[in-house]
């Protein structure tokens, strides 16, 4: 099991891929998370870049009745990609993956001019809201305090 920071830098990796599916930052964004998935093997991304291209086929041919759902399932998909693979890894592979990924998000989201920051990756999970974005972390939780 992903410690919360890896678990919340998932949930942002999934956000961006439909955030970014259909608009001037998708070219960006899918190469270098195919290349953050490949880690190497051109065959592993060239079969990511083909993952991706169909989900943001079926983002942008999603309807307005079925765009929430069609983009939170794709949410969910590259979320559970990105928890599988870092899973697979050692302690120091996870550790240089993970910082990677968050440059491969800081990369896709960068502050306007004049903005203090940027956040991307807004995930609520039942009681609990991950943010992350600009080198920062919010973990939010709902409820009684324990």
């Amino acid at each position: 099991m992903l410690a919360e920071a890896l678990t919340a830098l998932a949930a942002a990796g999934g956000a961006a891929v439909v955030q970014a599916a259909g608009t001037d930052a998708w070219e960006g964004l899918r190469s270098r998370l195919a290349r953050w998935f490949g880690r190497g093997d051109a065959e592993r991304e060239r079969g990511e870049l083909e993952r991706l291209e169909h989900s943001a086929a079926e983002i942008v041919a999603a309807d307005t009745g079925t765009a929430d759902r069609v983009r939170g399932r794709q949410e969910v998909v590259w979320q559970t990609r990105i928890e599988t693979l870092l899973e697979g890894l050692d302690d120091e592979q996870r550790t240089e993956a993970a910082g990677l990924l968050q440059e491969l998000l800081d990369q896709a989201t960068p502050p306007s001019a004049g903005e203090a920051g940027g956040v991307s990756g807004n995930t609520f999970k039942g009681p609990t809201a991950f943010q992350v974005g600009n080198n920062n972390q919010q973990d939010v939780r709902f409820g009684p305090q324990t």
